[in-house]
Parts: C-alpha cells; sequence; structure tokens
C-alpha cells in the first residue's frame, strides 16, 4: 500500500513538471545512442551539433536546438537529480511556459556570449585558431539560468543568503579558469536573476523558516 502511494506521488509530481521530464526522457535516449558510438564517431556527431564558432556560423538554429539535447559526459543519472531539484521545481512554480522561456533565454543568451568571448579571443591571438571547431554541447547553460531564477522563489533574507551562494560557485570557476564555458555558465545565472519580470504574480514565496516551524508541529 505505502508502495503504491509512493508510486502515485512520484507520477503526481512527474505530471506537474511535463517539460522537465519530456527534456529528461530526451536526454535518456540521446545518451543511450552515445553510448553505441564508438568515441571516434561520438566525436564526430556530437561536434556536428555543437554551439562552436564554426557550427553557429553556418547551421546557427540547428545546433542551438540540437545542443540542448546531448549531454557530453554520457552520465544521465545525475541530471535525474538535478532536473528534479532544479527544473521541477522552476516549472511548478513558473508554469510550463516561463518555464521554459527562462531556459530559452539563458541557452542561447549565454551561448552567443561565451562563444563571442571566444571569437574576440582568437582574433587577438589569446586562444588558438583550432578553437573554432571545440566542442560545445549539453544543458548546463539552461541549467544555470534556472538556477538563478529560483532566488526569486526564496523569501528574504534566506534569497540574499542563496543568491551569494550560487554566485559564488558559478563565480569562482569563471575568476580560476576564464574559461568560454565558464564565462556562458556564470552569464547563464546572470540571465536568470535578470527574468524577474516572469516570477511576479507567482504566490508567495518559500520561507524556509516557516517549513521547518510546520515540521516541528
Amino acid at each position: 500500500m505505502r508502495f503504491r502511494r509512493g508510486l502515485d506521488l512520484v507520477a503526481a509530481y512527474v505530471r506537474s513538471a511535463p517539460g522537465t521530464y519530456v527534456w529528461l526522457l530526451v536526454l535518456f535516449v540521446s545518451t543511450v545512442a552515445l553510448h553505441r558510438m564508438t568515441p571516434h564517431i561520438e566525436h564526430q556527431f556530437l561536434r556536428q551539433r555543437s554551439t562552436n564558432i564554426h557550427e553557429l556560423s553556418n547551421n546557427p538554429v540547428r545546433v542551438l536546438v540540437a545542443s540542448a539535447m546531448w549531454i557530453e559526459s554520457g552520465h544521465w543519472l545525475p541530471y535525474v537529480v538535478l532536473y528534479t531539484v532544479f527544473h521541477a521545481q522552476a516549472e511548478r512554480w513558473l508554469g510550463t511556459l516561463r518555464w521554459l522561456l527562462v531556459c530559452v533565454a539563458a541557452h542561447l543568451l549565454a551561448t552567443l556570449i561565451s562563444e563571442g568571448a571566444l571569437l574576440w579571443a582568437i582574433r587577438r591571438g589569446v586562444a588558438p585558431e583550432s578553437a573554432v571547431n571545440t566542442l560545445d554541447v549539453g544543458v548546463s547553460y539552461a541549467l544555470a539560468g534556472v538556477v538563478g531564477v529560483l532566488t526569486y522563489r526564496i523569501a528574504p533574507p534566506w534569497r540574499y543568503a542563496y543568491a551569494a551562494a550560487v554566485l559564488v560557485f558559478y563565480g569562482v570557476p569563471l575568476v580560476a579558469g576564464r574559461t568560454f564555458t565558464d564565462l556562458g555558465h556564470f552569464t547563464a545565472v546572470l540571465i536568470g536573476l535578470g527574468c524577474y519580470p516572469l516570477v511576479r504574480g507567482r504566490g508567495k514565496a518559500w520561507n524556509p523558516k516557516e517549513t521547518l516551524a510546520a515540521a516541528r508541529r
């Protein structure tokens, strides 16, 4: 009985965030497909779907969409956790359309800004010419944008602690590594923070103090 009740709760949760779990299903299928390829074919396959400078110059729309359907690491299970903790929460709160707008804005703008910075570095001799074909696929920019917008889901003063932790988490790699992907992730977080107009009227912010008090009763 408890097992059946647990399954019903899981099913209800999945139905409450359809976009998140359809996306996860697509990623599962694409990950299985990658595992069936040889390393050489996998690399060539992903490079054709990469949002690198070469592909963006020739097939911008195709690669911007396709790159969000693959996981370069080939590890799907960690994304189940990340999507459930962040994407599902954001979709349930904002609604599927607004959540999707945040994802698209973060993925699109962070990609263009980071690749633009890489192009600038190539033209000034800071990065090698071969960097135009750098492999760049994945869903991390959209995830970072959602992590950023969830700041507004939390009531003050907890909101400020969360925002500070997020900025440190994404900011430290940018300062230490200064790669174009580090720039993309940090930019995506800022884009998520800039999506405040989309969160207006989405209900009362979550207060951790109230949740803890209710749990103690």
